[in-house]
């Protein structure tokens, strides 16, 4: 697609100046032995320690917030059913690239000022360095905002929200993952599309499983703020319901769906994971199909929490 292409130049010269001083880091220079072979992201949190029975009034209070860091040997990764050798698992303390997707077609079950409230949920929850993108979509994606972390430039941006046409939902994740996110990479691993909708897709030429695959293969976690389904779970050809699409494409890239009445505490959980709980595996694929998706699965030992994208692209080169 070409529809965002002209006008993103612009954000895409200031956002890789921040990345290529970013991959100069003393942080990046000291991961990078770990980070060879193949690379997914991964959100892992460890449950935290049962209060001790027998704590005194003079114990620090800090020394309960601490966390044990989680290591490589308490996970187990699993490539088409083979398991294969963790090389390295780093904490990731880079800011994120968070694009925000907002339907904008005609018969989305809400209002634009609703939409406009949720969007500006994440203008006060994201850290120091994080940047957003809004983009909203009917027929054509259209840029709303460009690399930002200022909430009343992003404010004024939204008042070019309205409700119009349909949803071409697929096309736009597609335009985002290749028009906005990808100029930034390699050096941009944090990225995450946000979408704003009920997953309903009226018209794209990108199929669901093109739009899957291209998040999955370039390590784009997927959250959702998902509203009510307008079609009240009517079939769909050729993809899944509106619903399933929602839930599909934020498991089978290890995003999570929180509901758009909760808009709040959906951005503030999304941007403390993003924050503080991602980390980067790497690994060298071992007796896994050169030629076929291969299907991941990530356990970690008792008490520790993980998630990750389903898929790793055909190991071609």
């Amino acid at each position: 697609m070409t529809i965002l292409r002209q006008t993103i130049i612009t954000a895409v010269i200031g956002a890789v100046a921040c990345v290529a001083s970013f991959s100069q880091s003393r942080n990046n220079a000291r991961n990078a032995g770990d980070t060879d072979g193949s690379v997914i992201t991964v959100t892992a949190t460890r449950a935290p320690k049962p209060d001790s029975p027998d704590k005194t009034a003079n114990a620090d209070p800090k020394a309960d917030k601490q966390e044990d860091p989680i290591k490589a040997s308490e996970l187990f990764l699993y490539e088409n059913s083979v398991e294969q050798k963790i090389k390295g698992f780093a904490f990731d303390p880079s800011p994120s690239r968070i694009v925000i997707l907002v339907d904008n077609s005609q018969t989305l079950p809400t209002s634009v000022d609703a939409m406009k409230k949720a969007v500006m949920e994440f203008a006060y929850e994201i850290f120091d360095g994080d940047q957003l993108f809004v983009i909203a979509y009917d027929e054509k994606p259209e840029i709303v905002q460009e690399w930002t972390d200022d909430a009343k430039k992003l404010e004024t941006a939204l008042s070019t929200l309205r409700k119009k046409g349909n949803p071409y939902l697929f096309d736009a994740i597609d335009a985002s993952v290749e028009q906005v996110l990808l100029p930034l990479m390699p050096g941009t691993r944090k990225t995450a599309i946000v979408m704003i909708g009920d997953g309903l897709d009226r018209g794209s030429t990108t199929s669901f499983d093109k739009a899957l695959a291209t998040l999955q293969n370039e390590n784009v976690t997927l959250y959702a703020l998902q509203m009510d389904d307008r079609t009240g779970g009517a079939y769909r050809r050729n993809q899944p319901k509106a619903s399933a699409v929602v839930t599909q494409l934020a498991e089978g890239t290890g995003g999570r769906v929180f509901q758009f009445d909760d808009a709040q505490n959906a951005a503030k959980s999304i941007c403390d994971e993003l924050r503080k709980d991602r980390y980067l595996l790497s690994y060298q694929p071992t007796n896994t199909s050169a030629y076929d998706n291969r299907q991941l699965f990530l356990i970690g030992d008792q008490g520790i929490s993980v998630r990750i994208k389903a898929a790793q692209p055909p190991n071609v080169k």
